[in-house]
């Protein structure tokens, strides 16, 4: 169905992929593993036509693909779920969705059908979508349901998925593969790439690992290990690290019967928390439920319709995300593209974005250069940002080296608070095992944190006490040492049992 022979691309001085060959047969499910900046996304933007190769070629079904042409790849069967998002925001689900798949001839778009189309095939896939949704007005969960139904549409004979479950909750993701198996015993093909090894393991048929943008190991599934294909991931063992039992200490931050309101719809109802020095508070539930809207209001970009933010002890009237800042308080966001940095500035300017106010890096309203770009350096010794320099465009850095930068940044000042979002979505085992590290040094270090996870396993290793979020309410918090996968999951279905005493 597909082989890539010979494929080298480079960034300037960075090799990208180095001569990877590899072939996908019908039906066959292929998953691709390495660690972030191993090249496994330019590796697949190349067989989509996004990137040019500087060497190599690309065959689809026999055939050679003209380099640099999406439409071609399109044409010829092949699908590609992104990573990081190609939709238009202002735009529906359904103008998405049917983007460039009716002729420019036609006079008219027949939307009705298309709608119905959409409808079927999220349907079929349990993917569910409201066609007439603005997609600015989606969670980053909902947004990338409507990227897998995109190419589904569109009856790709391959179908390339770049993290494809990193937002979706573990039945979704149970019940996406099982869908996907049966299609590909149906004859479709499918490259997925992947840093969930559990994932790995269940749907995939063959595993082709990158290190370094070369092919390192190619193992058939029923032939390897969770632990194996770990440790060929980083080139050693990986192990992540386990929070230690500390008292908290005084409430840092909280929010007491908060309603948000945005875009003149209800986000956030009767919302009550409290986080504690050196405690990790976990927030889970299923994207879509609020979780955006919660991050935003710990971060002072929103501010409560009713009830009221307290930080450390002291009710703030009217929340900002400067006056959040001079209170001690970091950010990590959800969508590290879109909010978490400028990806056209360097990563000197990334590192001092929330230190503006801080006199050794600015003065009198003039940026210290030198004193951010060592800043920046040392950042990136400190948290092993690989790939980097303080000059380096931040666009260039692979996801995980992204956050490494995100959470570095707002660890360095020590913060009193700390608002985490989906802090290792998309990450390999060893960003996942250094995010993790970090989260919990802070906790020792008396930090509060907050983390919003849709990751029961992150929860359960990292939080001291849960509380699960359901349409924009949250549940009593419970201790994390009595509870489970099971138990979160049912939490997060909103079956909040009576009775139970709230840590």
């Amino acid at each position: 169905m597909l082989e890539l022979s010979g494929i080298t691309k480079r960034f300037g001085s960075l090799l990208a992929n180095d001569d990877i060959s590899l072939r996908l047969g019908r039906g066959e499910v292929l998953a691709l593993l390495g660690e972030n900046g191993a090249g496994k996304t330019t590796l697949m933007n190349i067989l989509f036509g996004h990137y040019t190769a500087d060497a190599g070629e690309v065959r689809a079904f026999g055939a050679a693909l003209p380099p640099g042409k999406p439409r071609a790849a399109i044409d010829a069967g092949i699908g590609m779920v992104h990573q990081h998002f190609t939709l238009a925001a202002n735009l529906t689900v359904l103008d998405n969705v049917m983007l460039g798949t009716e002729k420019l001839t036609r006079l008219a778009s027949d939307r009705r059908a298309g709608a119905a189309r959409l409808v079927a095939v999220s349907e079929r896939f349990g993917l569910s979508v409201d066609p007439h949704a603005r997609v600015g007005d989606l969670s980053v969960g909902e947004r990338q349901r409507v990227e897998i139904c995109k190419s589904l549409y569109r009856d790709a004979k391959v179908l390339i998925l770049d993290e494809p479950t990193a937002v979706l909750t573990a039945p979704e993701a149970e019940r996406l593969f099982a869908t996907l198996k049966t299609m590909a015993a149906g004859g479709l093909s499918l490259i997925f790439i992947s840093h969930k090894l559990g994932e790995v393991m269940a749907a995939a048929s063959r595993v082709v690992v990158l290190r370094g943008g070369k092919v390192v190991a190619e193992r058939r599934t029923a032939e390897t290990s969770r632990a194996e294909l770990a440790e060929l991931m980083v080139g050693r063992r990986v192990a992540r690290p386990t929070r230690e039992a500390q008292m908290p200490g005084e409430v840092r931050l909280a929010a007491r019967e908060v309603d948000v309101v945005e875009g003149g719809r209800r986000r956030l109802e009767g919302v009550s928390f409290e986080v504690r020095s050196g405690e990790i508070l976990g927030i889970i539930g299923v994207s879509g439920n609020g979780q955006s809207a919660l991050g935003a209001l710990a971060s002072g970009l929103l501010r409560p319709a009713a009830g009221r933010i307290e930080v450390d002890g002291v009710a703030v009237p009217a929340p900002t995300p400067r006056g959040f800042v001079a209170r001690g308080i970091g950010r990590v966001p959800e969508d590290r593209h879109a909010e978490g940095v400028v990806g056209e500035l360097a990563v000197w300017e990334n590192a001092v974005m929330e230190r503006l106010a801080d006199p050794a890096v600015c003065r009198h309203g003039l940026m210290r250069e030198g004193a951010a770009r060592s800043f920046a350096a040392r950042l990136i010794e400190r948290f092993d940002i690989r790939g980097a320099s303080p000059g380096t465009r931040t666009r260039l850095l692979s996801g995980g080296n992204m956050q490494k930068l995100i959470l570095g940044r707002n660890l360095a000042g020590n913060p009193r608070v700390l608002v985490v979002n989906q802090p290792t979505r998309g990450l390999d085992e060893g960003a996942i095992a250094a995010v993790h590290g970090e989260i919990l040094a802070a906790r020792k270090a008396g930090t509060a944190v907050l983390l919003i996870s849709e990751d029961l396993d992150e929860v359960l290793a990292l939080a001291d006490r849960v509380q699960a979020i359901v349409k924009g309410r949250l549940s009593a918090p419970l201790a994390a040492g009595g509870l489970d996968a099971q138990r979160l999951g049912l939490m997060i279905a909103g079956l909040w049992e009576e009775g139970i005493h709230a840590a």
